[in-house]
């Protein structure tokens, strides 16, 4: 990594089972850097789950928590930081966050986001996805979110290993 970026933050952004994570664990153990998952930083901090926190605070609320995230987050350096799936949508967390390094978004095509949060271990709750047919809500959702996903430099993780992504964005470091 250049000297200009050393310490800099690195932000993964993109829809949810792009591998913002997955990924982030990797480059952050490469790098030498902390891994943040805002949703962990939030549950973490609030006691709640998110499917908690939108049950009782409705989506505002936990909104407010992302900015809360942000803010604190970008006191600090040296981090992978995997924010969930619409947190740099909102312009605020998109500028508090974007000066403190670079950010990418993390990219994969709507079957292979399905396979990958239907096929998640840990069995993470969707409640995006609770609906009839998860696929053409995740294209739905793609298709809404696409012209403010592309104001960062993509990354495409879709029939890539872990290491291949992790590898393309410390080329785009350099």
């Amino acid at each position: 990594m250049k000297k200009s970026h050393a310490n800099q933050n690195i932000i993964l952004t993109g829809f949810m089972g792009t591998g913002k994570t997955t990924v982030g664990r990797l480059l952050a153990e490469t790098l030498s850097y902390q891994l943040i998952d805002t949703d962990v930083w939030i549950t973490e901090r609030t006691g709640r789950t998110i499917p908690q926190i939108f049950a009782q605070d409705g989506e505002a609320g936990f909104r407010a928590l992302e900015r809360e995230a942000a803010a604190a987050l970008a006191q600090r350096t040296g981090l992978v930081i995997a924010t969930g799936g619409r947190m740099m949508l909102d312009p605020h967390n998109a500028r508090v966050l974007g000066k403190t390094g670079l950010v990418f978004c993390l990219v994969a095509t709507p079957k292979e986001i399905l396979s990958r949060v239907t096929e998640d271990p840990k069995g993470i709750e969707r409640p995006l996805l609770q609906v009839p047919n998860p696929l053409q809500r995740i294209t739905d959702l793609l298709n809404e979110r696409r012209p403010l996903y592309e104001r960062f430099p993509q990354i495409i993780t879709s029939g890539k290993t872990i290491q291949q992504v992790v590898q393309e964005i410390l080329f785009a470091l350099e």
